[in-house]
This record gives C-alpha cells, structure tokens and sequence, in this order.
C-alpha cells in the first residue's frame, strides 16, 4: 500500500476510518442540531466489519475475520457470510443480508390483488408456485371463497407444487454437490430439471416466474397433450433419481464431507422457528399437507420422511426421498385430471379472471376469440372487463395468515385488507429466511470447508430471504 500523504487520499482515509475519539465526522453540527428543533438525527457511523476489527484489535488477541460471500459461488446467491476463524476453525460465524432486496412485499401494496400475484411469485425463484399458491389461498379466504375453487383448479395446483419441491430439490442437491467438487451431480440433476420445467411451461407458458395461480383457480386448464407429457416425465425422473442415488447415498467421499456436519438438533430448531427438511432430520414429521391441509392434500397417498441423523448427509437423503413421494402425488394429480372435467376458475364473475386466455408462442394472453366478442357483440361484457382489469376487485377488510409446505419448509403470506382493491400490507414469513439464523448454531466450531456444506444443507434462496 501506497504511504504517501496525498491530500485526497488523505481524506479518503479520514472518511473511511472515522477517529470516533476526537472528531466524528459523521456527527450532526450543531447547526444541524438547531434546524431540527432539538430532534435527534442518527446517522450510519461505520459497518460491523470495523467493530469486529477494533474489538479483536482491543483484546490483543490474533484471530481473523474473513467475508465469505456475497460474491462467492457457493454462498447461494448474494449472501454474506462474516466469519471469525483461528486456523481453519470457525470460532463465529454472522450472516450479512439485504444485498438482493427488491421491496416486493411494498410493491404489492400498490398494485391491486391480481398484480400482486406477479411479484410474489419473483420472491423465492425456485419455488415460484408455493408463493402464488400461499397468496391466493390467503386471498380467497378474505373473500371467504374457499369452498367455491372447483376441485379441479385445487388438483392443478397440487401438481404445480409439487413438481416445483422437486425442481428446487434438484438444484439444492445440484448446486451442493457441485460445491463439494461433485460435477457430475450437477449434471444429472439440472438435466431431471430441464424435464420437469418443460411440462412446466407447457402449462403455464413460463419455466420460472409463471403468475398461474390466481385468486379463485388458475389461469387456464391444462393444454391438450399435457396429460401425455406427465406420464412420460414420471418415469423419467425415477430413473435419474436413481441415478442421484448411485452418486450420492454411499459415496463414501460424500459421506465424509456430511455426516455429523452442520450437526442441528430439535431444540435448535424449535428456539429457531426451522422448519422444511432441516427440522425433519431431526425426527420430527412436520409437513403442513398432513398437518394443516390445503388444496386437497389430505385425499392424497404420501408419506412425511424424516431421519434422526440432524446432520448435512440426513438433509440430502430426506430430499432424495421427498422427491419419490412427490412424483408419487404427481401420478395422483394427473390420474384425476384425466378422469373429470371442469372450470379451473370460481364462478363469481367479480372475482374471476374475466378475459378467456390462450397459449401462444410468447406466453399467456388474451384470446383473439374473446377479444373480438367483447368488442364488438357485448358493451357490458367489455365495462366489465375494463373495470376487473385495471382497478381490479374489493376485498372486505380483515387479516388472514396462510401457510403452505414449501420445499424449504413453512411459507406463511399475511395479508391485510382495508376493503380496497389492494392489499394494505402483504407480508411473508419465507422459509430461507429463518432458517438461515441455523448458520451460527450449524458452523461454530467446525472447519471452514464445513461452512460450505452447512449452508448447502439448509438450501437458502436469497430473493426470499430479502425480498
């Protein structure tokens, strides 16, 4: 480093490193002082990577602080990870977050409840339809039309769930087995997704992001061929989850970089609010599709796995199996689909979707046909359209709290109405979020190559977490 004493480089240095002892010079003047009528003005006077500096620095102790993240690789995403280490030991181990905050949850107090399925749906990008399914289960019980879904717009939306938990398990296992040296896992893994998300946009017109379900159903029924699509992907996947087991289950390499790491036991979790597969290698089977129903799961043949390791390899080997009885309710769901026939939307013609749409190359749209019935056969049909469209419908006030079982475990949307045309406040209680507190409880005391494999096992997502 340069020791010459510039004038700038001077003042770089002083506005860097502020000397808190003499001369702040983020203080507020005492100009400032009097123009705010004596209020108290607290400005940002430095980040937590200074104080764990001056600290270790006051104590005389040699220990280092490293950043880990939120450019690393192996961080999913955008995480930051502040870690105190003597050696290669993790003596502390802070998780920095807010670096992928994109204020959805305020966005949506600004568009209207249809809108707002559309940014929801961005939070968590690997498990798009658990957050439209959350938010529209939390709307239709504002509107107190649960009962009203038609059971085959509820069978759609379990089939799009589930085949979006083994999507996002694929890249949980994917990414973490990439991140232990394993590239072939990751190949064989995102190649099983790649079919999942073709049928996936064979429905919804969309791999990611789709905006399908909608308050009162979903958008449209499943388009001719999909049926035969399904059952020509169920068998496929088994094999390559075989083929993840073959790999995964006793590879002793594996084995040794995840047995008893990011060790979390049930009262960790319980102190925490855990949920999803962390908290079920402890041994307790919390799965909310047995314990608080939605969509219909209770008529579904599935089993809740769980293990007692409450270790990393435990985590995999949950989700590995998870993944077998999600295609076991993918086989049911598509079973029903071809055994009736039905709406896919509510009935009440001031909630539901007015337009007919179609797929098209470039996505849903609206239907040339209805289209032109409206414009030019029924002036009411096109009042009402307009109206639905762009000012949307009124929800009576209240507050409702819904939950599902993400793949990464309890997803809760909260929702307040004041009887308007949007939500005055949505807020979700996102998986990753809280289960990434488990990173201390999981690292502290273990090697720094563990921090990796710990993190992997607890699969966080950083839109949901930041939202």
């Amino acid at each position: 480093m340069s020791t010459h004493t510039d004038p700038i480089h001077t003042e770089f240095t002083q506005t860097e490193v502020p000397d808190h002892g003499t001369h702040d010079i983020y203080a507020t003047s005492s100009a400032d002082e009097q123009a705010s009528e004596g209020a108290h003005v607290f400005n940002a006077a430095g980040g937590d990577w200074n104080d764990l500096v001056d600290e270790a620095t006051s104590l005389g102790e040699e220990r280092i602080v490293v950043n880990m993240g939120p450019q690393h690789p192996s961080t999913h995403g955008v995480l930051r990870l502040i870690l105190e280490i003597d050696g290669e030991t993790v003596t502390e181990a802070r998780a920095g977050i807010g670096y992928l905050h994109t204020g959805i949850e305020k966005n949506m107090e600004y568009r209207s409840w249809v809108q707002g399925v559309t940014f929801c749906t961005r939070m968590d990008y690997l498990t798009p339809m658990f957050q439209e399914a959350a938010y529209c289960l939390a709307i239709e019980k504002l509107l107190g039309v649960t009962e009203q879904i038609p059971e085959r717009a509820s069978v759609i939306r379990v089939l799009m769930m589930e085949m979006t938990r083994i999507s996002s398990h694929m890249v949980c296992l994917g990414t973490g087995g990439m991140e232990m040296g394993a590239t072939t896992v990751m190949t064989v893994a995102f190649r099983e997704r790649e079919r999942l998300l073709r049928v996936i946009e064979m429905i919804t017109g969309l791999r990611m992001n789709n905006a399908y379900i909608r308050p009162g159903g979903v958008v449209q029924d499943v388009p001719p061929g999909s049926i035969d699509a399904l059952r020509e992907m169920v068998p496929e996947i088994r094999r390559g989850l075989g083929e993840l087991e073959a790999l995964l289950n006793e590879n002793p390499v594996l084995k040794g970089r995840t047995v008893n790491v990011g060790v979390l036991d049930l009262a960790g979790c319980m102190a925490l609010g855990i949920t999803g597969p962390v908290l079920r290698s402890t041994g307790l089977p919390h799965d909310l599709r047995k314990l608080d129903p939605y969509c219909g799961y209770e008529t579904y043949d599935f089993d809740v796995i769980t293990r007692t390791s409450q270790d990393a390899y435990g985590r995999l080997r949950i989700r590995i199996d998870e993944m077998y009885e999600s295609l076991k309710i993918i086989e049911q769901a598509t079973d029903r689909l071809q055994a009736s026939e039905g709406p896919v939307m509510v009935e009440d013609k001031k909630i539901a979707w007015p337009a007919q749409l179609a797929l098209g190359s470039d996505g849903l749209g609206n239907s040339l046909d209805h289209i032109r019935e409206i414009m030019g056969s029924s002036m009411e049909s096109l009042i009402h359209h307009f109206k639905l469209v762009t000012e949307g419908f009124r929800v009576p006030p209240g507050q409702v709290y819904q939950a599902v079982e993400s793949a990464k475990g309890e997803l809760g949307c909260h929702l307040v109405s004041d009887g308007g045309t949007r939500p005055y406040r949505a807020h979700f209680r996102d998986p990753s979020f809280n289960n990434l507190q488990a990173v201390a409880a999981m690292c502290e005391g273990s090697q720094i190559a563990d921090v990796i494999v710990a993190v992997a096992s607890i699969d966080p997502v950083m839109g949901g977490v930041d939202r």
